[in-house]
């Protein structure tokens, strides 16, 4: 099987697609409130009723299991809210700071190679890295990207974006997470990943201070290089607080 630095990034959609819309929020959006607004998406892309979509976001404070998480690896059970979701992967955190984007594509008009579009992924970050004069890079036993922290010691590298996906009749959801200036401190609650001997870091902590809106216009670049054009909507609208039943 061939390692993902020589698969195939390329994640064009054939031709006459329509663009995928590109919609950020500037709140904080619940979790339960984004997972809702995938799945009613998804489905709709499945059904050939919906647009794809980029949802750019950040949640409050929280940590997700994906399918392969192991409870040992939640070390602080109380700190945060914990949501288990069917993405891929284990624990990781989410909170302010965090650029989260939810990459809601049909592989069917694209290219049906899970294997392929995780390294597309990944290849996303790390151009996006790149532009900020990152180096980024994948490796074939975790996925994600890292860098290299040679002033921490010899062979140390941190995790700077994750990587979970989920796929329903071939349309993707979940996505990525690139650190930009979340509390790194944060992190301390789980074993992110279930990789205890790297650590994390952000774009900030390695002396780079942008902002969320700097960083999406070269998300925004670099996604349209690998995955083709999109096009600017509204926020979405769902910024509120989770229903709570009246009884």
């Amino acid at each position: 099987m061939a390692d993902r630095q020589t698969l195939t990034t390329d994640f064009l959609p054939i031709e006459g697609s329509p663009p995928v819309e590109w919609v950020i929020d500037d709140d904080l959006v619940p979790y339960e409130v984004a997972q809702k607004e995938m799945d009613e998406r998804v489905a709709a892309i499945a059904e050939g009723t919906a647009a794809e979509r980029v949802w750019l976001l950040e949640h409050p404070p929280l940590y997700t299991a994906g399918t392969s998480a192991d409870p040992i690896d939640l070390i602080s059970k109380d700190r945060f809210p914990v949501f288990e979701t069917g993405r891929g992967g284990q624990y990781t955190y989410h909170g302010p700071g965090q650029r989260v984007a939810y990459v809601m594509l049909d592989l069917k008009r694209r290219k049906q190679d899970v294997r392929a579009f995780v390294a597309a992924l990944e290849q996303w970050l790390i151009d996006t890295l790149w532009q900020h004069h990152v180096r980024g890079e994948r490796r074939e036993d975790r996925v994600g990207v890292w860098v290299k922290r040679p002033q921490k010691g010899e062979g140390v590298e941190d995790k700077i974006a994750a990587i979970g996906i989920r796929l329903r009749k071939w349309v993707t959801f979940h996505g990525i997470s690139l650190n930009v200036d979340p509390d790194l401190e944060h992190f301390s609650g789980i074993v992110p990943c279930g990789i205890q001997k790297h650590g994390v870091t952000s774009l900030v902590d390695m002396g780079l201070p942008l902002s969320l809106p700097e960083v999406d216009i070269i998300l925004r670049a670099q996604f349209e290089e690998i995955f083709g054009p999109t096009t600017t909507i509204g926020p979405s609208g769902l910024v509120r607080a989770p229903e709570t039943s009246s009884e």
